[in-house]
């Protein structure tokens, strides 16, 4: 890894099972700077969850590198959030505590859980969002370099969710934590994260710094005409009217009307033509 990239990948595939099974990831190429906020999107089954399982350690590639650092120094939330169910959540912290010794940070584990939470109370016992913020105080206090997430947020109702996120980046952005975020929620990732990462059938399809990707992006509105030599990632045509999405490498010329797009616009843009493109090949 060189200095400054708190995770890269190199050639990276995953096939689980024999040589005639699907790939899960295939042929990713990838370098995150340290002390970004990366938004990991994708549709289902894209192998947003294999990523990161891969970069946890817990499953080793089929083919090609992926470096990270050791697992001392990153934490992984998974989807499901497995958690002791018969420890109480004093145990699961004092848990924490013991196997990070120098590193456990108790301030800001006692802070993600809240008050309202008492540390008595039986995993098992515990909701959804409740088990979610457990996990998340074990990942933050353990004061990670890298922090991994795979749909934190999903349990959570939207306050919950909104306060979650907040403090969230306002650690990562004091502590200078390297932050992986899977997310199906695209109005999440608008203002919270600086760098993207879009995986598609198992690949990568979009990767870079969010300022770069929607500066190379421009959303033109005119009469029909041709676009060329624009790439164009999306095109819709209304009467006479054609709205399109294309990445250039210098000015745009011809009769439109242009803008940046949004976030959520330039990653929408890119899922249906992926989408699309899957269909016309089926």
């Amino acid at each position: 890894m060189t200095t400054g990239t708190a995770l890269a990948a190199e050639g990276l595939g995953l096939r689980y099972g024999g040589r005639t099974r699907p790939w899960a990831l295939r042929d990713c190429a990838f370098a995150l700077p340290a002390g970004r906020v990366c938004a990991l999107v994708g549709p289902n089954g894209a192998g947003k969850s294999t990523l990161l399982t891969l970069a946890a350690g817990l499953a080793r590639p089929t083919e090609g590198t992926i470096t990270a650092p050791g697992r001392e120094r990153l934490a992984y939330v998974a989807q499901d959030k497995p958690l002791h169910p018969r420890l109480t959540i004093d145990d699961t912290l004092r848990m924490g505590r013991e196997l990070n010794p120098g590193r456990w940070d108790e301030a800001t584990a006692r802070r993600v859980l809240a008050d309202e939470l008492d540390p008595h109370t039986l995993v098992r016992n515990l909701s959804g969002g409740q088990r979610t913020r457990v996990a998340l105080a074990l990942a933050l206090g353990k004061r990670p370099e890298l922090l991994l997430l795979d749909e934190p947020m999903a349990d959570l109702d939207p306050l919950a969710r909104h306060r979650l996120m907040g403090l969230l980046m306002a650690d990562a952005a004091e502590h200078g934590t390297t932050v992986v975020l899977s997310s199906h929620i695209l109005t999440e990732l608008e203002g919270t994260c600086d760098h993207l990462l879009l995986l598609a059938d198992g690949r990568v399809r979009l990767a870079g710094d969010v300022d770069d990707l929607l500066a190379a992006h421009t959303l033109l509105t005119g009469p029909v005409a041709a676009l060329a030599p624009h790439t164009v990632v999306e095109s819709r045509t209304t009467g006479r009217q054609l709205t399109a999405l294309v990445r250039h490498d210098g000015p745009v010329e011809g009769p439109w009307e242009t803008s940046e797009p949004s976030l959520e616009e330039l990653l929408l843009a890119h899922l249906r033509t992926h989408r699309t493109s899957e269909g016309a090949a089926a």
